[in-house]
This record gives structure tokens, sequence and C-alpha cells, in this order.
């Protein structure tokens, strides 16, 4: 494939100086009539402008989570230049550290586990994931993710148990009864999918012990666990380069490349026709890029009206609670049922995010006056009432992003979280509360155990609850739980 045309953002913007498509222009030698004009001559079956500019919105709402992890995988699997290059598809890559602000292919990165990464390549044949088994107080899971973004399975402590197992994981085109030796079966929707490996770190003298534990995790292709002749290799695939950083200038030419891996389904049926009719994705009849000015600068009005519907979602499509958005993101294809939009809020909020039976994340970007975080301005507090801290049967986190980029932040001492892990040497207040203080400067050597160090700027910050209790009190079903996270006051 080519490389993306890095000069088509600035042709985009620059064509809309002389956008005049929304203002009523219908005359005969108008930009839209004279763009529609030079399409039909030049073969292209292109819809009207105003039909473009909707396509294209729903396009950006359907492809964001598609985009963003092509973006990954590229960065993960394929560029080793990338500078976030992990490891080749079906090699399994253990991390002996927890995440920093030097990892940014990965918005809203969690802090708390060190990962295992393997993308899986599952054209040829299937593959084996197998646990060891792990000792019932240490929390790991196994999250299979697929080119939708879909969480299609998990293995760990909650769904499979702390003993060791063999699960086998298949492509969309796979058929067949399961092996001999195989505990389950799991079905990806696309060839490629991330399997991402979470295993908890209780303290930095733990981190031996963790590593023993990633020791025992494998990937290998199902012929080698049967001891059987492997098949063919799957032909070389010649990827679009992409990068996370990219997204926002190559956006349709990233969803293009992405749409190649994609199996269309009957949910996405009717989206994916539209967006073959503005070039982009398998069975299109033109190019992208052959599109007049006119119809470009009319995609790139949809995909900003497309990405405001999502900030909207995000800031208004969960349940507030003390200023935190609580709700369910994250799911296999039957969770979303073709809800496009909260499939994309879910990408932007925190991309490969867990089941809320996994994990529950309640983030915010507000104080309990409702006004934006923001670290160059004011000094906060989170204080939790005596017993009434996260009810988790693993672990909890409050964690701090910048507010802009929501990557973690450089700060003096280190921290990017607080968790649970941590409570032993955290200061209670003499009520037996405990108070978090949510600032850019140290707060002072009495409170610096409970200090969470904050941009200079605006913030935005994220708890996660592990393993959510069911039993009361719980935050599920998240957003209608009784137990509720506190607000986060501005220090007067």
């Amino acid at each position: 494939m080519k490389r993306p045309n890095r000069a088509l953002s600035n042709m985009l913007l620059a064509s809309t100086v002389t956008l005049t498509i929304f203002t009523g222009c219908a005359k005969k030698n108008d930009p839209v009539s004279t763009a529609a004009e030079a399409d039909k001559k030049a073969g292209i079956a292109v819809p009207g402008i105003e039909e473009t500019k909707a396509i294209a919105e729903e396009a950006f709402i359907y492809g964001l989570p598609l985009v963003m992890n092509y973006a990954v995988m590229q960065e993960f699997a394929v560029d080793k230049n990338s500078g976030q290059f992990k490891a080749g598809f079906n090699e399994l890559k253990n991390e002996h550290h927890v995440a920093t602000p030097e990892d940014t292919a990965v918005i809203t990165p969690n802090s708390d586990t060190p990962y295992s990464i393997c993308w899986l390549d599952l054209r040829a044949e299937p593959m084996v994931v197998s646990v060891p088994a792990v000792e019932k107080e240490r929390y790991y899971a196994v999250q299979l993710i697929d080119g939708n973004t879909y969480n299609y399975g998990y293995i760990g402590s909650r769904a499979t148990g702390p003993d060791a197992g063999d699960y086998l994981v298949v492509g969309p085109d796979w058929k067949g009864e399961k092996p001999a030796g195989i505990k389950q079966v799991f079905s990806s929707t696309t060839p490629f999918a991330l399997t991402l490996f979470r295993t908890q770190l209780f303290n930095a003298e733990d981190m031996s012990n963790v590593e023993k534990v990633q020791s025992g995790y494998k990937v290998q292709p199902l012929s080698a666990f049967l001891k059987q002749p492997a098949p063919p290799a799957p032909p070389k695939i010649d990827f679009l380069p992409a990068t996370t950083a990219g997204i926002k200038a190559n956006f349709y030419e990233y969803l293009d490349a992405a749409l190649q891996f994609v199996p269309v389904t009957p949910a996405d049926q009717e989206i994916r026709t539209k967006l073959a009719t503005i070039g982009i994705g398998p069975g299109k009849p033109f190019n992208f890029n052959d599109l007049s000015l006119e119809h470009k600068a009319a995609v790139l009005l949809g995909m900003k009206e497309g990405d405001g519907k999502v900030d909207k979602f995000l800031s208004s499509g969960m349940k507030n609670i003390n200023g935190w958005n609580v709700g369910a993101f994250f799911g296999d294809a039957d969770f979303y049922q073709g809800d496009w939009l909260k499939r994309a809020g879910a990408a932007k909020g925190g991309l490969y995010g867990n089941d809320a039976i996994e994990a529950t994340y309640p983030y915010t970007r507000v104080d309990a006056a409702g006004e934006t975080l923001d670290g160059s301005k004011h000094r906060y507090t989170i204080t939790f009432p005596s017993g009434q801290l996260p009810p988790v049967k693993a672990f909890w986190s409050v964690t701090m992003y910048d507010g802009k980029s929501q990557f973690l932040i450089k700060n003096p001492i280190n921290r990017y979280l607080i968790n649970s892990p941590m409570l032993p040497d955290l200061k209670k207040n003499d009520d037996g509360s405990l108070t978090l203080y949510i600032q850019k400067d140290n707060p002072g050597t009495d409170k610096e155990s409970n200090w969470l160090p904050a941009p200079d700027d605006t913030i935005y910050l994220v708890m996660r609850l592990y393993w959510p209790k069911t039993e009361t009190p719980s935050i599920l079903p998240a957003g209608e739980g009784s137990w509720k996270p506190p607000a986060i006051q501005q220090v007067k």
C-alpha cells in the first residue's frame, strides 16, 4: 500500500476557505455544481455534498475505534522503528514494568499492572493461549480484543479461576471442533486480534514475582500445541503505515486500510455500504483521494461534527455521580448492538478498557462544583469516608492524566497513581477517612504519601475498580450501584 498523504489535511483545510457549500449557494457555476460536474466527468459516482458530509460523520463515529486500534497494531507489532514496538505477530512480549509517560501509543494507559502483549495473526490457523496456575491473592486477567475493539473473551482470576489452562483463539473463518486438552474456545471477529495480559503488582519489590507468573504465559499455533505439521504461512501484507499521532491528519486513509481486515457483519453492513460510496473500504468504486476538493472539505466538516458527538457522549452519555461519569463502556458485539457512538466514546475515553464486570472506570474532568479540573489554577482533594473505599475483590486505583493528551504526566516523585496496594503507606485522617491530595506542587512531607501529582494544566482523572464486588456495597450495575465515588473538592 502507498504511504499516507501527509498533505491531505492541509489540502482539506485550504479547501474549506472556498467552501460555500452549506450557505445556500445553488447557482449553475457555484463550487458545489462545479465539483459535482467534475466528479461526473471523472467517472466518480459520489453522493452530493450534504450526503457526503453526513456519511463522513457516520464514518468517523463508526471508524474511530478501528482506526485507533489499527494505529496501535502498527506501532506495537509492525513498525520496528515506531518507538513503541513490542513484538511481531504471534510473539508474546512480557513487560517488566508499568506504564510511564514514555508510553504514548495507547491513550489513558493503565499503570497498575505490568502487561504482557501479543498481537495474534489468525489467518493461517488458530492460536493457543496458555496460562500457569496463579496464586489466588494475585489478580490477573487475559483480555481478548479484536479489530472491532470488541472484548470477545476473558481468561483469569475472575473469568476462569487461578488454575492453569490452555485456551484456543480462532479467527472468523475457522470451523472445527474443540481439540483435546483445550478448556475453552474464543472466536475473534477479525483475523488480527490483540491479547492483553494484566498481572497484579503489589509493590516495586514484587516485580520478580510478577516476572515468574509472566514466564508461565505462552502463545503458540494450534499445530505446535497438537504437535502436527504447520499449515502454509499466510501471505505477507504490505500494511499502510500508521501512527497514533497521525490519526487526525490521515483518519480516512487509515480507516480505508483498517477495513481491509475487518469483515463485514450484519450489524455494520449498512454503514460499510455508505462508506464505499465515498471511496472508503472494500468494494469502493473509486479511491477517496480522487474526490474533489469540495467533497474532501465536506468530509473534514463531517469528521469535526462526528468528533463533537463523541465528546458530547463522553461528557453526558454516562451517569453523573458526584461529578464522575460512571457506566458500562466496553464489551463484545452483543453488548454494543451496533451502537457505534458508545463504541467510539469508549475508545476515546480509554482504548482497550475492560467489561464492567472485570473492571469499572469512573472518570472525570470536573470538581464537585462542575468546574474544569486545572492544576495550574487550583488544588484539590478526594476523601473516601471511613469504611467506604472502592469495593473490589482485586484492587482499585486513581490515576492522573494530562487533560489534553490523556497520557501520564512526568512529576518529581514518578507517581502516576494511588492504588489500594499502597494503603499501608497512606495516612488516614483521625476519623478513619482517607484523603488524596491532587495538586501540581508537593503538599509537604506530612501529606506527601497521599499526594497524586497533577499537571500544570487541565486534569483527566480515572478511577479503576478491578473485579468489582457484586454484593452491596457495589458500583455495579455501573452507574446504578449502591457505592458512589466521592466528589473532588477544590481547596479554598
